[in-house]
């Protein structure tokens, strides 16, 4: 990491500009919004991200890839995201302001209030169980908490770990009762969770994954299918590596066997989520670092069939040539959806389903936006929302609350979105501990 202040932004100016590059190869920090807790993962094998692994998982251009049209039309190439969704200060009377005033700070659309949810240290992703018990992960912690709203008053009053001594235990699913939780190359099962809380026994699925800590942290999912999917993030900045193992989304059935990849050139992914009508996968995808303030964009996808290349890492956000690897075009390779904002380290996707919101809201998809780590001024910290309409097209980008970012100080960072069973939303915010509940009162 380059510490002098004048030195580093000099380097990330030549980065911009393709005229150097090994220090835009390696990153010793993360871009997850830029924690720097745990990173061995940049890529030291040569200055040029040169390949050090024989690639055994394809190029990406065996399939033609789909409609691109207007893909470099878009206002976010290398601009940056700027929001003219309207969103105001809330109510005075928020029954949350007086125990938790900085709530105050948090903007949204009229009729909407936040309120605290639970406190839950580091809180990652979320997963709620058919009784309403909600499944809370850790990155930086080790610990998977059960949380529990006792007395259905919209707040949660028992928060309890339930394991320990994981490592970055950051993703959480349930199936057929059983809760499933990634580590960096494991994942568990807890059979039976909800009838042996709060000490339930864990066994091992499947310890397939690389060791490697950096985009190490995994976001888990069931499909419609049937299957886990699992993503495996790039261990690095920018790397070429064999896409079997790193840089992909991989699926597997439940009890660990038939382990496959199923779409690749993913630099890290830690959300995703299925469309409620079309029952395609759509995930966010975190862009590299070190080639400016406004470039490139994270990405919102879709994935139309198995086997799809997403561009990494020759391309980024479906326009901008990788100047390390150069030697395939961007029109190889399938673009994003939506281009979200450089740098905003979008996590957790969910398609609105519940009843409580608005109409507008329906199959809207919600982002949580983790923030930026290495930007001169600091963007995310939000939780923005993607319209799209009958083709599934993305036709807005907005955000939906704001707040945690005053300046360029930050209290709290979204990491997270869960919709309750009555169509209130979850967030998790892992800095300031807390899992918030996002309610509409139509103003009333």
């Amino acid at each position: 990491m380059i510490r002098n202040s004048a030195a580093r932004w000099l380097v990330f100016a030549l980065c911009a500009l393709g005229l150097t590059a090994t220090a835009c190869n390696g990153s010793t920090d993360t871009d997850e919004g830029g924690d720097t807790e745990a990173t061995t993962g940049g890529d030291t094998a040569t200055g040029t991200g040169g390949d050090t692994t024989a690639d055994t998982g394809g190029d990406g251009t065996d399939d033609p890839p789909r409609d691109r049209t207007g893909i470099n039309d878009s206002p976010y190439n290398d601009e940056p995201f700027v929001d003219e969704n309207p969103t105001v200060e809330q109510p005075a009377d928020n029954p949350a302001f007086e125990a938790y005033p900085q709530l105050e700070k948090i903007q949204l659309p009229e009729g909407f209030q936040i309120r605290m949810y639970a406190e839950v240290p580091n809180a990652r992703s979320l997963e709620l169980a058919d009784d309403g018990t909600l499944f809370v992960g850790n990155r930086s912690g080790d610990k998977v908490f059960a949380v529990r709203d006792t007395n259905d008053d919209g707040v949660a009053e028992e928060v309890n770990a339930i394991a320990s001594g994981m490592n970055m235990p950051n993703g959480v699913d349930m199936r057929n009762g059983d809760l499933y939780v990634s580590d960096i190359d494991k994942i568990w099962r807890f059979p039976d969770v909800l009838n042996n809380l709060p000490d339930p026994s864990k066994e091992l699925v499947t310890d397939a994954f690389p060791t490697d800590r950096s985009h190490g942290w995994k976001f888990i999912k069931f499909g419609p299918d049937g299957k886990l999917y699992v993503p495996v993030g790039a261990p690095c900045n920018i790397c070429k590596r064999d896409y079997n193992t790193y840089s992909n989304i991989m699926r597997m059935d439940p009890d660990g066997s038939n382990l496959e990849t199923y779409v690749k050139g993913v630099r890290n992914t830690v959300g995703f989520d299925w469309h409620p009508e079309s029952g395609e996968l759509w995930f966010t995808d975190n862009g590299r670092d070190r080639m400016g303030d406004n470039r490139p964009p994270d990405e919102l996808n879709r994935v139309v069939r198995q086997g799809e290349h997403f561009g990494y890492p020759f391309c980024h956000g479906g326009y901008l040539q990788d100047p390390q690897f150069d030697s395939k075009g961007c029109e190889q390779f399938v673009a994003p959806t939506q281009k979200l904002g450089p740098h905003v380290a979008a996590l957790g996707l969910e398609f609105y389903e519940g009843e409580m919101f608005p109409d507008s809201y329906q199959h809207v998809a919600f982002i949580a936006e983790h923030g930026s780590w290495n930007r001169s001024e600091k963007i995310g910290y939000r939780v923005t929302m993607v319209r799209l309409n009958d083709n599934d097209e993305a036709t807005s980008y907005e955000v939906f609350a704001r707040g945690w970012l005053q300046g360029e100080s930050s209290w709290g960072r979204p990491v997270d979105v869960e919709v309750m069973d009555d169509g209130s939303m979850l967030v998790s915010d892992d800095a300031a501990g807390h899992v918030y509940r996002i309610v509409y009162t139509g103003g009333s």
